[in-house]
């Protein structure tokens, strides 16, 4: 989808409830499994949140309760991104300490004089 279709519909979508949200996120779905090329790409975190998410709303909670415990799951899923990117900088950090730790030292050499009347004392 083109990102000028995508941004349209996101601003239609801005004006609407979360109940309505819920009924255009049922018919999507309904249309992914329908015509869907490809599987949904998302990490084991998204799938988690959908899996969550579906289950409280095949429970028939109300949408104030599910709309906040998706918050509360979406700023947990982000703080995980970040502390995976952080762990991720620390082992990029140690990897490249290690690679130079483990570079041969230059061997020494003769030190070349420092001026020519150096060179000619003997």
């Amino acid at each position: 989808m083109n990102d000028l279709l995508k941004q349209r519909i996101a601003r239609l979508l801005d004006n609407l409830g979360d109940e309505r949200g819920y009924q255009i996120l049922d018919y999507i779905e309904f249309l992914e499994s329908k015509y869907a090329e490809r599987a949904r790409p998302g990490g084991i975190l998204a799938k988690i949140t959908e899996t969550v998410e579906d289950t409280m709303r095949a429970g028939k909670l109300p949408i104030q309760a599910i709309s906040g415990t998706m918050g509360l799951v979406d700023g947990a899923a982000k703080v995980m991104k970040g502390l995976a990117a952080a762990g991720q900088a620390v082992v990029d950090e140690a990897v490249k300490a290690a690679e130079s730790a483990s570079k041969p030292a230059p061997l020494p050499g003769p030190t070349p004089p420092k001026s020519d009347s150096d060179a000619l004392s003997p």
